[in-house]
């Protein structure tokens, strides 16, 4: 029986014997590193707030937050949006030595996703905006201005929409997603893309069951292009088409999520030769120590497939290995990594193989409050589409307090500039909890509003909430359960497919988020309160379910809820 080692930089892991389901693996696997960046705000270097687990803090931190995207530009050279440092770096991924040169973003400007297309420059602010280089500067930093009007590209939309930036329905009432339990998800029906290779390309889905799709690839004047097929051994999650390469190579990117939250899951990106054929795949190197990031995979014009891996150490481009397949349409590459650790609270005197949690208080003793999942997702709707206007008392001082560790200020970035304005969003808080109508009450007196400072200690002078104490808001709790203490309250799925509106995705010692609903392509839509990917407030996101599985995130069910017991399942 044959074995392979799949090398990833710093560590190796044992892959499945070489005959699998469909296929027959080829070769081993080698991810290369293609550029290294420290940590810091200098001109080689990437900005990153460091949020691992402190057993004398032990409070949530939220997700670290690092670059929160990289994409591939037509000439080759790649873009990263170091929002941390409000800039994106552009580099040469071939010429390792060169200097990354340095694209300042405009004053206010505060995204979390970036797209660049025919060399123009598209970023995710709450909506797309297109940003131009100016054409002053030393060659090495130049700064970059809004243009006159946002984007309304459908393959610009289209490609925020591949990895969940797009404007949710605020429409959407709390009956209506709750009665959204026992909807199947299926695949996205379109999508138009921009490729390096075929131009405009428009793909086609349709699901073949719970683990397969086919995809009907068409140019921009109707011509046909290929037709795909793809399984995996388990059920299929999202399935978005990445690019097609100059040599007419096409990508897609595709989880594996099986039924069991102990199985082996993984994303990877799935390649295809110009006649359709699968002719491999390179599996995506996550795991719970890699930050969460929007874009974080992108193919180069030479079909080079891109990984952003963010860690407390440094910010990597690595260059993903690609395992050849002999035949067969079957991607099956378990088990991709060793199983993501369980963050259960400890027994006495056991180890649960994470992050050690003795002597931690796992929060205090809590009635439980019955109440169903409608409650639950009001509530939340609330958190996230309150409306209201900044006072000089919630705005604070200008210039604000600097952050320790950081380039950033206590002012979270979504109220940047906004003093006298309506914003909507209830501001992050580091340590803060309470009911909406208290925060809502202690803005309107004047209250400072938010806290991002997560590196220095909880201020007393300060409103709004953290991420755990959003999602205690939301399932009825006076007390605030860190993520730490929410295993104590709340039981694991061993389906992940089970999750149903009202549950949670939880990462103890990291962030948790409030579970709304699978999109109809299979991925998860929750409300959060987070310091990156909302921007310093509580919102609504959408991210790939096997990303954040594989990083150690938990699906978890409240116990407290009316229906938990009996409650019918999203996707069996």
């Amino acid at each position: 029986m044959l074995k392979f080692t799949r090398k990833i930089v710093g560590r190796s892991c044992i892959l499945a014997p070489a005959l699998l389901a469909g296929f027959t693996a080829a070769a081993s696997a080698e991810d290369g590193l293609v550029r290294s960046f420290k940590v810091g705000a200098g001109p080689d270097a990437v900005g990153y707030v460091d949020a691992s687990f402190d057993p004398s803090m032990p409070r949530d931190r939220g997700e670290s937050e690092g670059p929160q995207a990289i994409y591939s530009g037509d000439n080759g050279e790649v873009y990263l949006l170091d929002q941390v440092n409000r800039r994106v770096l552009q580099f040469n991924p071939k010429a390792s030595g060169e200097r990354a040169r340095s694209l300042q973003l405009p004053e206010g400007a505060h995204p979390s996703d970036l797209v660049v297309m025919h060399e123009n420059i598209y970023v995710w602010d709450g909506e797309p905006q297109a940003l131009r280089a100016s054409a002053a500067g030393d060659g090495v930093t130049r700064s970059l201005s809004y243009t006159q009007a946002p984007p309304s590209d459908e393959a610009v939309l289209s490609a925020f929409a591949q990895m969940g930036s797009e404007q949710l329905s605020r429409d959407d009432t709390a009956d209506e997603i709750a009665r959204s339990i026992g909807a199947k998800p299926g695949v996205r029906p379109r999508q138009v893309v921009a490729s390096h290779g075929k131009g405009r390309v428009m793909a086609e889905f349709a699901a073949k069951g719970d683990a397969g799709v086919s995809i009907n690839l068409q140019s921009e004047n109707k011509s046909p292009i290929g037709k795909l097929m793809l399984r995996v051994p388990n059920r299929l999650g999202s399935v978005e088409l990445l690019d097609v390469d100059r040599s007419g190579r096409i990508y897609l990117l595709a989880e594996n999520i099986p039924n069991d939250a102990n199985g082996d899951v993984y994303a990877f990106v799935a390649r295809f030769g110009p006649n359709g054929a699968l002719e491999g795949a390179y599996q995506l190197p996550f795991d719970p120590s890699v930050a969460l990031s929007r874009r974080f995979v992108t193919i180069s014009t030479d079909g080079d497939v891109y990984f952003l891996r963010t860690r407390h150490s440094a910010v990597d481009l690595l260059n993903v290995g690609f395992r050849p397949f002999r035949k067969g349409d079957v991607v099956d590459l378990s088990p991709p990594h060793p199983k993501s650790p369980d963050y259960s609270p400890p027994a006495p005197g056991g180890s649960t193989g994470g992050p050690s949690f003795a002597n931690v208080n796992l929060g205090a003793n809590a009635a439980l409050r019955v109440l169903d999942r409608r409650h639950v997702i009001d509530t939340a709707l609330q958190f996230a589409n309150a409306r209201w206007r900044v006072n000089p008392g919630a705005y604070g001082p200008d210039p604000d307090r600097s952050c320790s560790g950081f380039n950033r200020i206590r002012r979270p970035g979504y109220l940047h500039g906004k003093l006298n304005s309506d914003v909507v969003g209830i501001p992050y808080c580091w340590g803060c909890h309470g009911s909406l109508a208290k925060i809502a009450g202690a803005i309107s007196s004047g209250r400072l509003a938010g806290n991002v400072c997560t590196r220095d200690n909880p201020r007393p002078d300060v409103i709004g909430v953290d991420c755990s104490a959003f999602v205690s808001a939301t399932w009825g709790l006076s007390t605030h359960f860190t993520t730490i203490a929410i295993p104590a309250i709340a039981r694991q799925l061993q389906n992940p497919w089970d999750l149903l509106p009202g549950d949670a995705l939880n990462k103890p010692g990291s962030h948790v988020m409030l579970f709304v609903k699978f999109t109809p392509d299979k991925r998860a839509e929750v409300i959060e309160s987070s310091t990156g990917g909302c921007n310093g407030k509580v919102c609504r996101n959408v991210y790939p379910l096997a990303s954040l599985l594989a990083r150690g995130y938990r699906p978890v069910r409240f116990r407290g809820l009316v229906n938990e017991a009996n409650a019918q399942a999203v996707y069996r």
